[in-house]
């Protein structure tokens, strides 16, 4: 048998329990979860996470809540997307492969300054250093967090 870190070994429990929680999370949420009028426009919601399984949680929350997403594994291809059409919410992790949530933030306002940002992440601290560059107007959900929280974070911020 191979020696695990410690370190490691907390890594993974705490994926774990992410991923478990979040699977019974949905579960709860979706009945009768819309509250939108069926003639209300969709909020058009830009995800970037780089977490496959979190990013398929995060899309089918925010859908179920009635916005249409579009999501990106990563802040460059998100950037691309950002550029060729409108969106009234980015919500983005902050570590993230190509280019990071923070830099994606700061560019995406630079194109669309009306544009809201929420960044979901574990390093709450980063985003929140005013040597960060981040949009000053940005929410911050720290990670975990519940997924029925995400949705009202997301309706708060739109509402502002």
């Amino acid at each position: 048998m191979l020696p695990i870190s410690a370190r490691r070994v907390h890594s993974l429990a705490k994926s774990l329990h992410s991923r478990v929680h979040a699977i019974f999370t949905l579960e709860s949420l979706f009945p009768g979860w819309n509250n939108r009028s069926r003639n209300a426009p969709m909020t058009r919601i830009l995800l970037a996470e780089d977490d496959n399984d979190m990013r398929r949680f995060l899309v089918k929350a925010l859908q179920n809540a009635g916005h249409d997403v579009v999501s990106f594994d990563n802040g460059q291809s998100a950037y691309e997307r950002l550029r060729e059409e409108p969106f009234t919410l980015l919500l983005t992790d902050i570590v993230m492969p190509e280019m990071d949530g923070i830099e994606l933030a700061r560019r995406a306002t630079e194109l669309d300054p009306d544009l809201k940002v929420m960044f979901i992440t574990g390093f709450a601290a980063v985003a929140l250093n005013p040597e960060s560059n981040a949009p000053p107007a940005a929410k911050v959900l720290s990670k975990p967090f519940h997924l029925k929280d995400l949705v009202n974070e997301v309706e708060k911020l739109l509402a502002a």
